[in-house]
């Protein structure tokens, strides 16, 4: 089966029909052509214009749903108690170039230790997690332009 355009979100209520789900990881929300197989076995090839999210069906008849699931993965939260060291955490990992998920009083990135241990001797309270990924759209990549 080939996909060519996401249907929509999930919908928040309960549905009678099951839902077949086809697993994606963090990094290939941003692919435009992935061959992947679905929980039952099916092989399902996406062609999208738009980026993948969890939850995002991908087919609908009267009898199932096929929908995205982001796989959780491994990541560095660094809890930030202040604005200055929120400010700090964000500019270490920019610094890296990393990818990054951020909230109130946390920042995410995907785990690697080299950078989890960078950041405990700089002093920041890190902690390493299973979760789903979004990177802020913002933070995907980037250039430098030297005139």
């Amino acid at each position: 089966m080939i996909i060519e355009k996401i249907i929509g979100p999930l919908p928040d209520r309960d549905s009678d029909k099951p839902i077949e789900t086809v697993p994606f990881e963090w990094f290939e929300q941003n692919n435009k052509i992935l061959k992947k197989v679905s929980s039952s076995g099916a092989d399902i090839g996406l062609r999208l214009s738009e980026p993948l999210y969890d939850g995002a069906i991908l087919f609908e008849d009267n009898d199932k749903i096929i929908a995205l699931s982001l796989k959780p993965c491994e990541l560095t939260k660094v809890n930030a108690s202040s604005m200055r060291e929120m400010g700090r955490v964000c500019f270490e990992l920019g610094n890296r170039h990393l990818p990054l998920s951020i909230g109130d009083a946390w920042v995410c990135t995907p785990y690697d230790s080299p950078t989890f241990e960078h950041l405990r001797k700089l002093g920041f309270s890190c902690e390493r997690i299973t979760e789903k990924f979004t990177p802020e759209a913002a933070a995907r990549g980037h250039r430098h332009h030297h005139e």
